[in-house]
């Protein structure tokens, strides 16, 4: 008998548009010899629809056996959808919900990397509106220019830009907190490498096993924007150009924060390699599947065919 696999795709975020992307390369390679794919969609304003009709969570969940979530960003990755999963008693692939928040928040899960003693780029986090302007006058004394200036809970690099000056960093902080941010991290800027890391649990016959290395080199040396991950200019590398020591490092890295954050069946991370150090920057729980996205690169180059990787993912949720 067939197993349903309900997948989960779009979502009230900023991601919107990446999120049916990833969920359209799942419902198009889950193998359909051993599942049943059930699209589920919902729209920027949180309305769920099975099969292009509204209708709510417990009526499409009682349709499937098993969740994909496709979902990024707010909503999907910071614990809420989980949530909403675990109350009807769903299984699904990736991280629970108290996980995901910690991940999805970057000023938790850097404290956590602080915990392993990872070098991590030193920043203030600015919760609240109200005297943004002395806040700010205190980050242009304390931080060389240019800095990163990005919002706490989102993905995809969206809300992210690298300004000089009082009146850009300013600028770049009151612009999030219009967009809704719930807040934004100020940190320094890194000069280095970026590179992701993979892990997946349970997979040929490792606890956790590490993918390749991504080295990610975006085109005229611009840092990894939402453009840049978007737009087919990126230069993706895998495996990287890095020494055995560094590739093992960040490896071991990968798996550390994996199992620190309390993640669950598969994660990417995030590092900068630079003359200073490896810096870890952030993890993702639900990595995009695009064609553009660093996980279906790092697992082809191992020679693992995207339907053989869903449907582990779909066999360790059943478990």
């Amino acid at each position: 008998m067939q197993t349903i696999v309900g997948v989960l795709r779009g979502g009230p975020s900023c991601e919107h548009e990446v999120s049916l992307k990833t969920g359209a390369t799942i419902l198009a390679r889950l193998p359909e010899e051993h599942f049943i794919a059930h699209d589920i969609y919902i729209d920027k304003k949180g309305t769920w629809y099975d099969r292009g009709r509204p209708s709510t969570p417990e009526r499409v969940l009682r349709q499937v056996d098993v969740v994909l979530i496709a979902l990024h960003g707010t909503y999907g990755e910071d614990g809420n959808v989980q949530r909403l999963l675990d109350r009807f008693g769903v299984r699904y692939a990736g991280t629970q919900s108290f996980g995901s928040h910690i991940a999805m928040h970057k000023v938790m899960s850097k404290m956590k990397a602080r915990e392993e003693e990872f070098l991590t780029p030193d920043f203030r986090y600015i919760e609240k509106v109200e005297n943004i302007e002395e806040k700010v006058s205190d980050i242009v004394r304390s931080f060389h220019q240019p800095v990163v200036v990005k919002p706490v809970s989102w993905g995809s690099s969206i809300g992210v830009s690298i300004v000089a000056g009082y009146a850009p960093i300013l600028t770049a902080v009151r612009t999030l907190f219009q967009e809704g941010a719930f807040g934004v991290l100020v940190e320094e800027y890194i000069h280095g490498t970026e590179v992701t890391a993979g892990v997946i649990e349970q997979f040929r016959g490792e606890t956790l096993y590490s993918l390749p290395l991504v080295e990610i080199l975006p085109e005229n040396n611009d840092f990894y924007s939402f453009d840049a991950k978007y737009s087919g200019r990126t230069k993706h590398i895998c495996p990287g150009n890095f020494s055995r020591v560094i590739t093992e490092e960040i490896g071991h890295r990968a798996k550390t924060i994996h199992r620190s954050l309390g993640l669950r069946h598969y994660s990417n991370s995030d590092f900068i390699v630079s003359p200073k150090g490896i810096y870890y920057l952030e993890t993702n729980t639900l990595p995009g599947f695009t064609s553009e996205s660093n996980m279906p690169i790092a697992l082809e180059a191992v020679g693992v065919r995207f339907p053989e990787f869903l449907s582990h993912l779909v066999r360790v949720a059943l478990a």
